[in-house]
């Protein structure tokens, strides 16, 4: 029988190509180490600089107090009596309109081969407060006295404010303090107002400039009974997330547009933040969110990630390729230089992450592709007796290559394209092989795998 088509030789084959996941196992350990050096870099650039940014408000708050009956019971008289109890509370409005226009500019911060992407957003701030009669307490409110009102906005990392905020409020201009005092909110800032500025009037006009540095995302929470946020950024490659789309876009090279338009029907804002805690940050308040993410569109650590799931498909259509020169010609491959090929197969993947960290992805692999590729060529043109064979070889091999990566680009139809290839290379295998007798070729000597180049085939 044949040893190049020996029971023995497949097993061989099969052994072979579960040994090189061992290497390639350790390649993606590599990858999944260096991904996570990025993202503990990027953390420490954020950690200088600022987080993402989430802003929530402007909340308007009027602390107060009033005197209600509590029941008590005497131990001594064993009788219970009505004492007088002062309660301390606080009302919370939410503006009843609310817009925000925003100008982001970007810039990359880098720490040796690693970049964060920072923001500057420039945003102006406006809309009222339409105040219900005795704040909506009926005939109750004489019954309530009322403490100094403040406006507060939840700012989730207040180190990204890059200059003084002034509040306009009816024309009057009023400075902003740290802190919000409202622990719903988290952290921010915070402006008093004094009575006869704030709580007496019942419609209540403000407009604030906010400028602000973060690192990764911006979003807004949209407060108001109508809410409608327009963001404009230099940045070409803008994800979209929170709990809501933008009713209008517009990407293009240099950048994007997005308007987000929303109402209290839509938020349930109002409702939310009456049932939420205010001795706790009110989670379910500021998930109400959407904004944008600035994301990379090359992501060379995931792309290296996804390609060698594809490693032990990529060696066995290569094997098989060996596989199908064997039985066709006679050749025997000696089980050593599939393990040659399948190494230098394996070694693109390495090659592939360290110049991709410098070069980028798109040029990391075509020159990755190509020196294995020449390689590989190199070195079958001899396993297989000829130079003819050596560069068909290659250009199979070069046109799996190519095929992979557009696998990697395409990622909603990865599938599809895969599924493709794979009976595509099926179809081709069983035109080759249609008219073969695998009982002869099985019984037939084969020849040896270093005969010279021009030997009778």
């Amino acid at each position: 029988m044949n040893k190049g088509m020996s029971l023995y030789k497949l097993g061989m084959i099969g052994l072979l190509m579960l040994l090189l996941l061992i290497p390639l196992m350790m390649i993606n350990g590599i990858i999944q180490d260096r991904q996570g050096r990025r993202s503990v870099v990027i953390h420490d650039i954020a950690r200088s600089s600022s987080y993402s940014q989430q802003l929530t408000g402007p909340v308007l708050i009027v602390p107060y107090r009033r005197t209600i009956q509590v029941s008590r019971h005497s131990d001594v008289t064993q009788q219970r009596y009505e004492e007088p109890v002062e309660e301390r509370g606080r009302l919370y409005f939410l503006p009843d309109q609310f817009a925000l226009d925003g100008e982001v500019q970007t810039e990359v911060r880098a720490r040796g081969i690693y970049e964060a992407r920072l923001y500057h957003a420039t945003n102006t701030i406006k809309g009222n407060f339409v105040l219900p009669e005795r704040f909506g307490l009926g005939d109750a409110y004489k019954n309530y006295r009322f403490d100094e009102p403040f406006l507060a906005i939840g700012i989730s990392d207040v180190r990204g404010i890059e200059d003084g905020l002034k509040l306009d409020l009816n024309g009057k201009k009023f400075d902003f303090v740290p802190g919000t005092d409202v622990p719903l909110l988290g952290e921010g800032v915070r402006v008093m107002l004094p009575t006869e500025n704030g709580a007496e009037n019942r419609t209540l006009s403000f407009a604030f400039d906010l400028r602000l540095q973060g690192t990764g995302q911006l979003q807004v929470t949209p407060v108001g009974k109508s809410s409608r946020v327009a963001l404009s950024a230099d940045w070409p490659h803008p994800s979209f997330i929170g709990d809501y789309l933008p009713s209008a876009r517009n990407v293009s090279d240099t950048g994007f547009t997005a308007t987000w338009e929303t109402s209290f029907f839509s938020t349930n804002v109002q409702d939310i933040l009456n049932h939420c805690s205010a001795s706790k940050i009110c989670a379910e308040l500021t998930a109400r969110s959407f904004g944008v993410s600035f994301i990379s569109p090359v992501d060379q650590y995931l792309k290296a990630d996804r390609s060698i799931k594809y490693a032990l498909l990529f060696i066995a259509l290569t094997f098989a390729g060996f596989l199908l020169f064997e039985v066709l010609k006679g050749l025997a491959v000696h089980p050593v230089q599939y393990a040659l090929v399948g190494a230098a197969l394996a070694l693109f993947y390495l090659l592939l992450l360290s110049l991709s960290e410098h070069i980028g992805f798109g040029l990391a692999y075509l020159l990755s592709a190509t020196v294995c590729v020449a390689l590989i060529s190199f070195y079958v043109s001899h396993v297989l007796g000829g130079v003819v064979h050596g560069v068909g070889f290659g250009i199979g091999l070069g046109t799996l290559y190519a095929l992979l990566y557009g696998l990697l680009s395409a990622e909603d139809y990865a599938l599809l394209m895969g599924s493709l290839l794979l009976f595509g290379l099926l179809g081709v295998f069983m035109v080759l092989t249609r008219k073969l007798d695998w009982y002869a070729i099985a019984q037939r000597p084969a020849k040896p795998a270093d005969v010279p180049s021009g030997v009778a085939e």
